[in-house]
This record gives C-alpha cells, structure tokens and sequence, in this order.
C-alpha cells in the first residue's frame, strides 16, 4: 500500500532531524573542520547523498545544526530567575543544579555547550580584549547574578565577566567528559559555584 502524501512529508520531517540531531554531536566532537561528510554519513549510517538531498553543502547543514544548539530555553529560564526577588547566591545554585541535572542527563546539552563555546572562541580574534568569549549571552546573565552577589557579599571580588568564563569554563570541560569518555567523575554543585562564590552556605 503507498504511503500518503503526509506520511511521506512526515518520514522526511523525521529523517532531517535524525540528520541534524546526530550532527550535532559530531560536529561537537570533531568541530567543523574536523569533520567531512563522507565520515558524517558512515556516523549516521546513512549514505553521503542523503545528507545533500536535504542540505546542499558543510556549510548549509552547520548552520541549520546552529539553530538546532541554541540556548533559547535555558536563556528564557535564566531571564525568569534573573527577575525573582531572592539572593544571588540561590540563583547561582538554582543556575548551576540545572546545567548539572542537564549535563549528567542529555547528551545533546552536552554537545550544545561544546559547540557554542567552540564558537565563541574562534570568534575571539583579539584575546587581549575585555569582551573576548562574552558574546553569549549565557555569560551576561551570569555576570549579572556575580555583580548582585558581589554587592550582596556572597561571591568573590573581581570582573564578572571573567568570573562567569572561569564558571563556564568548568561547565565546558565537564561536557567535554559527557562527550569524549565514558568513565568520569562529574563535578558537584558545590564544586562549580567554588569558582564564584564565598563561602559554603546560601
């Protein structure tokens, strides 16, 4: 019996996502230059010119996985905890539980983390400058909850901005571990807001 036209339409649908799901963890570990589409197809298990029927080169596949690995969720949820009336110490544990329960869970966050903060910093062309690797807009709003704490007395002095990369720092090398080994330890809460907070207590 043929298939309908909607479930014809429906198995491409799924076909492209599985594409562009599974190459989002492959570009994560090998980086877009790493990575070649004749490997890319033997990873999916499918043949190099399925991948062109729906992408027509590298480049156009990459930037579709770009809007795949945004922090749109995460970055509507830190905005919501941005703007609750608690100390900045909680939000930077509420922040930091969730990226962990995240990491120890979903592959993909894993790989998102590896690939946006592989691209913010071959962006950085000047290294001496102050905004090199803040252009994510994650940082900001880290930096953010570090002011009010800083003000608040519960995070240690210094550029927030600096500190929120040392924080996100830690959380890149974790999901580096997600993705390239299968025995690790992973870092604690405690152990990640150590490298912005005061103290041990909220």
């Amino acid at each position: 019996m043929p298939k309908s036209k909607e479930r014809c339409m429906e198995i491409r649908e799924e076909m492209r996502n599985t594409i562009l799901q599974k190459s989002l963890l492959y570009f994560a570990k090998n980086g877009f230059a790493g990575t070649k589409i004749s490997d890319l197809s033997r990873n999916i298990g499918i043949g190099q010119g399925t991948i062109y029927v729906y992408f027509e080169s590298k480049e156009e596949l990459f930037q579709e996985i770009l809007k795949v690995a945004n922090y749109d969720k995460e970055l509507k949820q830190l905005k919501i905890l941005m703007h609750m009336p608690v100390s900045a110490a909680m939000k930077l544990n509420q922040l930091s539980e969730s990226v962990m329960k995240l990491l120890r869970e979903d592959e993909m966050f894993a790989a998102k983390i590896a690939l946006n903060t592989q691209i913010i910093l071959e962006q950085s062309k000047d290294f001496s400058s102050g905004k090199t690797s803040y252009q994510s807009e994650l940082y900001e709003y880290t930096a953010q909850i570090i002011e009010q704490g800083q003000k608040e007395g519960s995070m240690v002095e210094g550029s927030s901005m600096k500190l929120a990369d040392y924080y996100w720092g830690v959380i890149y090398l974790y999901a580096l571990k997600r993705l390239f080994t299968t025995e690790y330890e992973m870092i604690s809460v405690e152990d990640l807001e150590r490298t912005v907070r005061k103290g041990e207590s909220l």
